[in-house]
């Protein structure tokens, strides 16, 4: 994280930090980021509190040449045009539902229906308050405890009305590095190989050119690792 805001700092036109659904005090303290904050610094409760005021300042979602839409999460059946996303005031923590927990929190469905089995999805504890959320065939009961998982009907509507070739994003451990959903609409992307030392799983970066054709590296994992 450190070498991030370093690279940020030092090249403000050249990195561009987006916010995941991990960027939060409540989840830093579920997943680790706190204990390592304290493991690993003289002041650690207060390094941490840094960290949390910088993660509540990240922008959520960007777009590349106005065509592909990047995101950490996924869409949310509140987002009708990118200027609701403009207006999310930050600083600002994440709320349990919303237009701002869906873009970090929503997965597309999956349509082998194992979603309701998969070991790789961290999640959100309950929330005290009771969710509002209307589930619908394209917009169903997400099993991490928050938002939705969306249909590729979703996914095909939103790049149609809003001009996008593709939207881009991370969240789930997917297999190879990478994986496509939607008739190529929507890629997810997932960098970190062998998972937290649970998974076999390649990682993968996107490579976008000047003509907007992607291409991906892949991170092989180690031999030996589940």
């Amino acid at each position: 994280m450190v070498l991030l805001l370093c690279l940020k700092i030092r090249y403000p036109e050249n990195f561009f930090l987006l916010r995941g659904n991990h960027e939060s005090a409540d989840i830093t303290k579920m997943y680790g980021f706190y204990d390592e904050c304290k493991r690993r610094t003289s002041n650690g409760v207060r390094t941490w509190k840094l960290f949390v005021d910088v993660f509540n300042t990240l922008p959520v979602a960007a777009t590349i040449a106005d065509k592909i839409f990047c995101v950490h999460g996924g869409l949310s059946p509140e987002l009708k045009d990118l200027s609701q996303i403009k207006k999310i005031q930050r600083p600002t923590d994440i709320p349990d539902e919303g237009l701002l927990a869906d873009l970090l929190w929503s997965d597309p469905q999956d349509n082998s229906d194992k979603s309701s089995s998969r070991k790789d999805k961290d999640l959100k504890s309950k929330s005290k308050s009771k969710s509002k959320a209307k589930f619908s065939n394209d917009w169903k009961q997400n099993d991490r405890g928050v938002s939705y998982c969306f249909s590729e009907n979703v996914v095909k509507n939103f790049c149609a009305n809003l001009d996008f070739d593709l939207i881009a994003r991370g969240h789930m451990v997917v297999e190879e590095g990478y994986e496509f959903y939607g008739r190529r609409r929507l890629v997810t992307i997932f960098s970190a190989p062998n998972y937290c030392g649970e998974f076999r799983n390649w990682g993968a970066v996107m490579n976008v050119n000047k003509k907007l054709m992607c291409s991906f590296e892949l991170l092989k994992p180690k031999k030996g690792k589940k």
